[in-house]
């Protein structure tokens, strides 16, 4: 027995002496993946899905890593949902509005026509009771969700022709998804729901007459401006768009609560992320689109009218006959209805009286420069 220990006290001292440790087996990383809805062009929506898992990676120190895999690879982009909740892949990045045919409570998670603008949305979710009547529909699926991302208001699309009434969206062919859609064929349009990457395509070979996506960043992104159509403005069908982490729930349960914490922060950076890549850069493109022959063409109010009658129409129908809609789209509206009392005295005011001043500022500097050199002119000249 003496002599047992000796060795053992003999081995650990040589061990010291030596400055060798013995060997620890580090814990096996955690390694997910994650199917987006968005091809890879889209640098700011499929970007998002990347920025995402780096900041889960950076957050764990490297032992939780999620491969980020575009539209199409391994999943279809329209089969996040089917391929999260089958636990084909642990999670996905997608808009939930895409799944309106499973059930049209999806929108409520993402967009509906004439709805909340993206800070409201970030409001009903966070204060408003929002994201728990949504985690509860969830339950229905097997897929907890995550806000990630929105775009913020969008524009009305790309025409071949303006629409100047009504009248003139009856037997048009569109890309347009969501409740948008429905409301579209409410009015006599033809809605067709297609990814992305396939717009210009569609568009260009004339399968369809009329196409919205995002917004000016995106469009130019996609070459919409290259087939010399209409640009019109503003999207009523999205205020606002926010895109949705998907987790598989069984992947989700076995999460330590340090990894949950890291999928709640990294969703919450990633959200910030693009809604303010969105703002900074959607207008540059906007400047870049007209200054390469964009037409851009307000719809008029009958048109505005006549989709928000059609949307009002549809969400009274669905309450009707959804009773998950009802609940959920019933604390939507409240809120909704409530957040005009402060942005109409507060945000619209300001930033109407704001955009007037801007908008003169820039006519300023060119209208003086004009009759400064109109004047040189005329003056006569003077010893």
């Amino acid at each position: 027995m003496e002599r047992r220990r000796f060795i053992s006290s003999a081995g650990l001292v040589g061990i010291l002496a030596t400055g060798a440790a013995p060997a620890v087996h580090a814990k096996p990383a955690l390694r997910w993946r994650l199917a987006s809805s968005f091809p890879k062009t889209l640098d700011i929506t499929h970007g998002s899905a990347h920025f995402f898992a780096r900041e889960v990676r950076d957050m764990s120190g490297g032992k939780f890593e999620i491969a980020v895999h575009s539209a199409d690879e391994p999943l279809p982009a329209f089969d996040v949902l089917d391929g999260v909740q089958r636990g084909t892949v642990e999670c996905g990045h997608t808009a939930a509005y895409y799944y309106i045919d499973r059930d049209e409570t999806f929108a409520l998670d993402c967009a509906i026509p004439f709805g909340l603008n993206a800070r409201q949305m970030a409001a009903w979710l966070r204060h408003g009771n929002g994201l728990n009547l949504l985690r509860e529909f969830y339950l229905n699926y097997g897929i907890v969700n995550f806000p990630m991302g929105n775009s913020g208001a969008q524009m009305g699309g790309w025409y071949r022709k303006p629409i100047n009434s009504p009248a003139d969206l009856k037997g048009l062919k569109m890309r347009i998804t969501g409740l948008g859609g429905k409301v579209f064929a409410r009015l006599g349009g033809i809605p067709v729901n297609l990814p992305g990457a396939e717009i210009y395509p569609a568009l260009e070979r004339g399968m369809i007459h009329a196409a919205e996506w995002v917004g000016p960043y995106d469009d130019l992104k996609l070459g919409l401006h290259k087939l010399k159509l209409y640009y019109a403005y503003p999207g009523w069908w999205e205020g606002s768009t926010q895109l949705s982490l998907y987790v598989n729930r069984r992947a989700y349960d076995a999460l330590t609560a340090e990894n949950k914490a890291i999928i709640k922060a990294a969703t919450s950076a990633t959200h910030c992320d693009m809604l303010t890549q969105y703002d900074a850069k959607n207008p540059l493109a906007l400047k870049e689109l007209i200054a390469i022959g964009a037409r851009l063409t307000p719809f008029p109010k009958t048109v505005l009218d006549a989709a928000y009658q059609a949307a009002d129409e549809l969400y009274a129908e669905l309450a009707e006959k959804n009773p998950h809609w009802k609940r959920i789209y019933g604390s939507y509206a409240a809120f909704l209805r409530d957040q005009t009392w402060s942005w109409s005295y507060t945000e619209m005011a300001f930033e109407n009286y704001r955009l007037q001043r801007l908008q003169e500022q820039l006519k300023t500097p060119e209208a003086s420069s004009s009759k400064s050199r109109r004047d040189r002119r005329e003056s006569p000249v003077r010893d």
